[in-house]
């Protein structure tokens, strides 16, 4: 790896610990075993006996990160999360809307589900949850695929649309995964 090329993980890497926190708590989480697979990284997260291990991409955008998470004792569970950096931090905790989205494999699935914007406390993000049917198949769909769409409709046609590459992803979800279950 380049000086420069090093340099420029060990900056972004920085952000990603800063944000890498499961959005239960606005509680600072320690961040271990990271590991880069191409434009993808996986974590694992620490407070006390509570474990948690995400995969992550957050080179799509400078200000936003997309997660696969999985928590210790529930590695069956995960949950998909999209973090946004907002320039202020939050007042209060509190479910900002709750709006019809859709995601998409290239050009497999359409998963229609909700998108629930929540806010934390003295966060400087929101973080937007999914409530799919077929989560499991989407996560199947990341592993192998190159670009994952979504969209929000915020109603009266306003749609918010953002994409993210899955190179790497594969490998990511996959430690994640094993880290998880190492740890349960």
């Amino acid at each position: 790896m380049s000086s420069t090329h090093h340099s420029r993980f060990r900056s972004r890497l920085a952000w990603l610990l800063l944000a890498a926190a499961p959005l239960a708590s606005a509680t600072n989480y320690n961040v271990g075993d990271a590991e880069q697979h191409e434009l993808w990284h996986s974590v694992a997260l620490t407070l006390g006996d509570e474990r948690h291990f995400r995969a992550l991409e957050q080179h799509s955008y400078s200000d936003a990160i997309l997660s696969v998470n999985y928590t210790a004792g529930v590695c069956d569970l995960p949950w998909l999360e999209v973090r946004v950096e907002l320039e202020e931090h939050q007042p209060e905790s509190r479910v900002a809307n709750l709006v019809p989205g859709d995601l998409r494999v290239d050009y497999a699935t359409i998963h229609s589900g909700m998108a629930e914007f929540i806010t934390q406390r003295g966060d400087r993000g929101f973080y937007v949850n999914f409530y799919l049917d077929e989560l499991d198949l989407l996560i199947d769909e990341m592993r192998s695929g190159e670009t994952l769409r979504l969209r929000f409709d915020r109603g009266d046609e306003d749609y918010w649309f953002m994409s993210f590459e899955l190179a790497g992803a594969d490998a990511a979800i996959d430690r994640a995964e094993r880290l998880c279950e190492a740890a349960s």
